[in-house]
């Protein structure tokens, strides 16, 4: 069976930080990797005063093709909702927010795309959404349900991987944050969104696919500009997210070779893509 990748993400750019490097290690294995995304990240800010945005929604889905390309994998799969923002930008009453969406319809979207790509392998947020943001938290129930489903659909998908941060990278991350006065993880407890070292199912080392990660992160100019948390990072501070990334375990159809394992696909009976046949 070819091997086969699929993350269920909430807004561009979701994609880059957090497991960037993980799916361009799969597409360059010769995985298909597919990316799914909840919405056009309608919400979020322009942090690059150089760009001049007209419709965010319509910048953001560009952005998204563009790291896509640059991490080799396939073009966005996008769900159409909307973006529900956070704090006081919430868009409690904008009745196309993914917060709002029957979580069933969410699921038989994922399950459409599921049942298409055949994965072995599901990736999305993590119970807490990262940072608790709320549509990371529609993923993660969406993309989790799907996978639980996904058995009565003919496609008994084999792992399900939740991005997750170490209590010692967000503590990092948090105190590079403050001394820039920016940053969505102050104040936040990393008892409640971090994880303990035992909890990391995988820890995959990204470094050959660090100049991928960083070019996809950088085609997110609107949300990677001078006045974004990313923007104000140093290149050292940068680096510890250009070496490795760490998921945490939602489900097993199939018994892991190791733990933690050092890539998504170990132990699973799979074929991937010759070289020659280059990256999707």
């Amino acid at each position: 069976m070819q091997a086969s990748l699929l993350a269920v993400l909430a807004h561009p750019d979701d994609e880059a930080l957090r497991c960037g490097g993980t799916l361009a290690r799969a597409a360059a294995q010769g995985a298909d990797v597919t990316l799914v995304c909840l919405t056009r990240g309608e919400v979020g800010r322009n942090t690059d005063p150089t760009l001049t945005v007209t419709d965010m929604g319509a910048q953001r889905e560009q952005e998204l093709q563009e790291a896509c390309a640059h991490l080799g994998i396939h073009p966005p799969v996008f769900l159409g909702y909307h973006d529900s923002g956070r704090g006081d930008r919430l868009r409690q009453g904008d009745p196309l927010a993914s917060i709002n969406a029957d979580p069933l319809d969410i699921e038989a979207r994922i399950l459409e795309v599921i049942r298409r790509v055949t994965p072995q392998v599901m990736l999305t947020f993590d119970p807490h959404g990262m940072y608790g943001h709320p549509d990371h938290l529609v993923a993660h129930r969406a993309a989790t349900a799907a996978f639980s489903r996904a058995g009565n659909h003919g496609v008994p998908v084999q792992r399900l991987y939740y991005a997750a941060q170490t209590h010692e990278e967000m503590r990092r991350l948090q105190s590079e944050q403050r001394g820039a006065g920016l940053g969505v993880l102050n104040g936040l407890n990393p008892d409640i969104y971090a994880v303990s070292p035992c909890t990391v199912a995988a820890c995959i080392d990204v470094r050959a696919h660090a100049a991928q990660k960083l070019a996809a992160l950088r085609a997110h100019r609107s949300q990677t500009g001078p006045l974004s948390t990313l923007g104000t990072l140093s290149s050292a501070q940068l680096q510890p997210l250009l070496e490795q990334e760490t998921f945490s375990l939602g489900g097993l159809r199939s018994p892991l070779p190791d733990y933690p394992v050092s890539d998504l696909f170990s132990g699973l009976n799979v074929r991937f893509h010759s070289i020659s046949a280059g990256a999707p």
